[in-house]
C-alpha cells in the first residue's frame, strides 16, 4: 500500500529518542520532510545524522522546551522556513512523574498540565494557520491510561485523559478544513520511560526488573512488549493517505493489554 507521505512535512515533538524518535524515522522512510525537536542539541544532532542518511525524506531538528510558548513558536516559524509547508503534526511530551495523590505537590501538578497537556494545546494553535492551508494531520500521543488508570501514574492519568477531550472537540471543530486528528495510545512499548516505571516498580516490591517485567509481560495476550516500530507503523499510516475517515478517535497499541471495550 502506497502512504502517500512522500514530499509532505511533518513536525515531530519530542524526537530525539523513544516513540518520538521511532515515528519520525517511519515518516522519513516514507520520504516525509520531517523537523524533530527536544531539549538536548547533541542528541539531536546525533539522531537528525541517523535518520539523514536513509536518503528518502529530508531531515531538520530545532532545540524546543515544549512548556515554553516563545520555543514552539521559534519551532513551528523553523518548519515552516526549512520545508515550507506543514501537513502532519505529531504532539508528543515526556511522562510526568510517578506518584499517588498524596504524594504529589501543587508544582508537580502544575509542571505536568503545562508539560502533558497545555503544550499540546499550544503547539496545535501554532501549528494551525498553516494546517489550515491545505488541511492535514494531527497526532496526540496519550498512554493506555485513557481507558484504563494505571496505579501510581495519577498525573498521566488525568491530563492523558484530557487529551482525548480536546482531540474529539477538534475532529468537529477542525473537519471543514479536512483536518483530521486522532489520539494514539501506546501500552507497554520497550521504552526508556518504560523501563524507568518498571524499575521504580521494582524498588517497592523489593524485587528485580527482570521479575516486574515478566509480570507485565503476563498481562498481555501476547505475552511481550510491543516494540517503538510497530508503533510507529500505527500512527505512520493514522498520519497518511491511507486514513482519510477516520477522526476524533483515539487508538490504543497495546498488544491486548487492555480489557475495556
Amino acid at each position: 500500500m502506497d502512504l502517500n507521505l512522500s514530499g509532505k512535512t511533518a513536525l515531530v515533538i519530542a524526537s530525539s529518542q523513544g516513540l518520538g524518535f521511532a515515528i519520525a524515522k517511519a515518516l522519513v522512510k516514507e520520504g516525509t520532510n520531517v523537523m524533530i525537536s527536544g531539549r538536548d542539541v547533541e542528541k539531536l544532532k546525533k539522531k537528525a545524522a541517523e535518520l539523514e542518511v536513509l536518503g528518502l525524506g529530508k531531515v531538520a531538528f530545532q532545540k524546543t522546551d515544549i512548556t515554553k510558548t516563545e520555543d514552539i513558536k521559534q519551532l513551528v516559524s523553523k518548519t515552516i522556513e526549512t520545508f515550507g509547508t506543514l501537513q502532519l503534526l505529531v504532539n508528543n511530551a515526556g511522562g510526568p512523574p510517578a506518584g499517588t495523590f498524596e504524594e504529589l505537590t501543587d508544582d508537580e501538578w502544575q509542571n505536568a498540565f503545562e508539560l502533558n497537556l497545555l503544550s499540546y494545546v499550544r503547539i496545535i494553535r501554532e501549528a494551525l494557520p498553516h494546517l489550515k492551508r491545505q488541511g492535514g494531520k494531527i497526532l496526540n500521543i496519550a498512554s493506555s491510561s485513557i481507558k484504563e488508570p494505571i496505579p501510581g501514574l495519577i498525573l498521566s492519568n488525568t491530563f492523558r485523559t484530557g487529551i482525548v477531550g480536546l482531540s474529539k472537540t477538534l475532529a468537529a471543530e477542525l473537519a471543514e478544513y479536512n483536518i483530521l486528528i486522532n489520539t494514539i495510545a501506546p501500552g507497554r512499548i520497550a521504552t526508556d520511560r518504560v523501563r524507568h516505571l518498571d524499575q521504580i516498580r521494582a524498588d517497592k516490591l523489593g524485587v528485580d526488573l527482570n521479575t516486574v517485567e515478566l509480570s507485565m509481560k503476563a498481562t498481555i495476550p501476547l505475552k511481550r512488549y510491543g516494540t517503538p516500530e510497530e508503533f510507529a507503523n500505527v500512527a505512520a499510516f493514522l498520519l497518511s493517505d491511507a486514513n482519510t475517515y477516520m477522526t476524533g478517535s483515539s487508538f490504543l497499541v497495546d498488544g491486548g493489554m487492555i480489557r475495556a471495550i
